[in-house]
């Protein structure tokens, strides 16, 4: 028998070849009960949740604010007033994160020419002295390798 003879007749069904009648028709989804189109994910949720806003007494008066910032105020209220070390450690890292800059821009803001001339000198200083343990947490400050 030739080929286009099977392929009229004596369709081979196998795998990767399901039978004619079973096959997705033309404009049919594979997954018709799958996520419905402008479902949101977490992240557009969480976004929104934040963004909404609540009534929040402050100083005796009522004022409107996101949740986004009551939430903040509240981390910041315990960590100056109550003194709580995990508020005031959450808001250090959300700062270091927001604010971060990168190493070099903040050496030469903070670092003139005459104090980087003496740290180079006291650095070539120990790295030509033997081994110590402070020239290992100077080189560990610095971030310079071992």
């Amino acid at each position: 028998m030739n080929r286009s003879k099977i392929d009229r007749d004596d369709y081979a069904v196998g795998y990767g070849r399901p039978p004619k009648h079973t096959r997705f028709q033309p404009g049919q989804c594979g997954n018709p009960k799958g996520r419905p189109k402008g479902t949101m994910n977490l992240k557009t949720d969480l976004m929104e949740e934040l963004s909404e806003r609540i009534s929040v007494s402050e100083g005796g008066k009522s004022k409107k604010l996101s949740k986004q910032r009551a939430l903040l105020k509240s981390l910041m209220a315990k960590a100056i007033t109550k003194s709580d070390a995990r508020a005031a450690n959450i808001l250090l890292n959300l700062m270091v994160r927001l604010f971060e800059v990168s190493a070099e821009a903040r050496e030469d803001d903070l670092i003139s020419e005459e104090d980087r001339a003496i740290l180079d000198n006291f650095i070539a200083r120990q790295k030509a002295s033997p081994g110590t343990k402070a020239r290992k947490q100077v080189r560990k400050c610095i971030g310079a390798k071992p």
